[in-house]
């Protein structure tokens, strides 16, 4: 009788794991969306998109089958955008130290910042209310010219998200308060000599020392396995960086690049993708001559690869990616070069499975009231790896508070 009652509570235990699992993996589906897949199809009209276990599954099946249908009833369905050069999740507010945690004086090739990463930031609840679904976090700052190690992050706001760590590589260059860009440059060209040399050893047979992690990182940069995002401005020092691709054979990212405009010819032809901001419109300094609204088209005409992000502050504005998109467009952009600018372009980059509706691909999606672009939109839907998430944020907590009507004094509600 014993035996016979374990194992039917073995059964109930296993049942109970059958039922939990088959919860967690819930199939969604949406149907009659204007798809923009930011892929070669471009845009699909009445279309339908299934997506299960966190990715997408099938896009326009003969019959859609799914645990929840969501009718989109004609309405604009994008990838979730993706944010990119910014401290999301590792600054709440800028002027209290204690919240700050982007940037180490003494940090070099081997800081990685993710280790801070705060999923409950109250800034991420706002990001997404902009479409933004995953960010590529990056290091600011340090003695060095190396900041440190970039890392994806998604906005589900779920601490046990999984992190992409070591996307990249992050250097900054150019001009310099104190000493010679010159001095910067030559930095980094012997940090390369000295790894492309030590990779090209072979060990002793009696060395059992284990590679550090800068020596691995460097090895990756080398290989092209990992971007090397290089933040500079001047044409000058471009075609300078252009002849380090050349020479070493590295995965060359310019952020920044506010003078690519003037060397854009080279910069396609050694296929270098750019990190810019579509409204930097006037020269902040003598590296920056010739910033522009108009320079997201002109390197997009030029056949450059074009990544948006939002200039100045962008931890506490990331909402305003789709509209700085939008204004791209306005200065000549194409509709779809700027949604790959906020998708697909940033996914291919920065090896991230995400950025556009295909199959096979993480299931961030966004759902829109009109087109992204416009101010008077909104996100009517949103979901990260394949679950619904909240677009709440504080902002609306707070205006929700302050706005209702009760007899208690404003900012208060009457308790239930």
């Amino acid at each position: 009788m014993k035996n016979l009652s374990r194992s039917f509570s073995l059964s109930l235990v296993a049942a109970g794991l059958l039922a939990s699992a088959t919860v967690d993996a819930r199939s969604l589906a949406i149907v009659n969306a204007t798809l923009h897949t930011a892929t070669e199809q471009g845009v699909l009209e009445n279309a339908s998109i299934i997506m299960d276990n966190g990715k997408i599954t099938a896009i326009n099946p003969q019959q859609v089958y799914a645990d929840q249908v969501i009718d989109a009833q004609g309405r604009i369905v994008t990838p979730g955008f993706i944010a990119s050069i910014n401290q999301l999740g590792l600054v709440e507010v800028s002027a209290v130290a204690g919240s700050r945690d982007a940037g180490e004086e003494k940090a070099g090739i081997d800081f990685d910042v993710s280790l801070a990463y705060n999923a409950h930031s109250s800034l991420i609840p706002y990001a997404r209310k902009g479409g933004v679904t995953r960010d590529v976090i990056t290091p600011h700052g340090a003695d060095s010219i190396f900041a440190g190690l970039a890392s994806v992050v998604d906005l589900s706001g779920d601490l046990q998200s999984d992190i992409q760590k070591q996307a990249a590589l992050v250097v900054y260059l150019g001009e310099r308060s104190k000493g010679s860009r010159a001095f910067t440059l030559q930095t980094l060209i012997n940090k390369l000599e000295e790894h492309q040399t030590k990779a090209a050893k072979k060990p002793k047979k009696d060395d059992d020392s284990k590679p550090s992690t800068e020596d691995k990182v460097m090895r990756k940069v080398l290989s092209g396995d990992m971007p090397l995002v290089v933040g500079v401005s001047r044409a000058a020092d471009i075609i300078e960086l252009l002849k380090v691709k050349a020479q070493f054979g590295i995965n060359l990212v310019l952020n920044g690049a506010q003078d690519a405009v003037v060397v854009k010819e080279q910069i396609a032809k050694a296929q270098v993708p750019i990190i810019m901001s579509a409204m930097d419109s006037l020269p902040s300094s003598f590296d920056s001559l010739h910033a522009s609204l108009d320079n997201a088209a002109v390197l997009e005409k030029a056949g450059v690869k074009v990544i948006l992000t939002v200039g100045g502050d962008a931890s506490h504005n990331i909402y305003q990616l789709r509209f700085d998109a939008g204004n791209a467009v306005s200065y000549g952009m194409s509709q779809q070069g700027a949604l790959k600018a906020v998708t697909s372009n940033v996914a291919s980059v920065f090896n991230i499975n995400a950025g556009s509706i295909e199959v096979g691909k993480a299931a961030d999606v966004v759902m829109w009231s009109n087109d992204p672009f416009e101010l008077s939109s909104h996100v009517s839907k949103m979901i990260i790896n394949g679950e619904e998430v909240s677009i709440q944020s504080r902002q609306d907590k707070l205006r929700e508070r302050y706005t209702t009507e009760s007899s208690m004094p404003r900012a208060y509600t009457n308790p239930k």
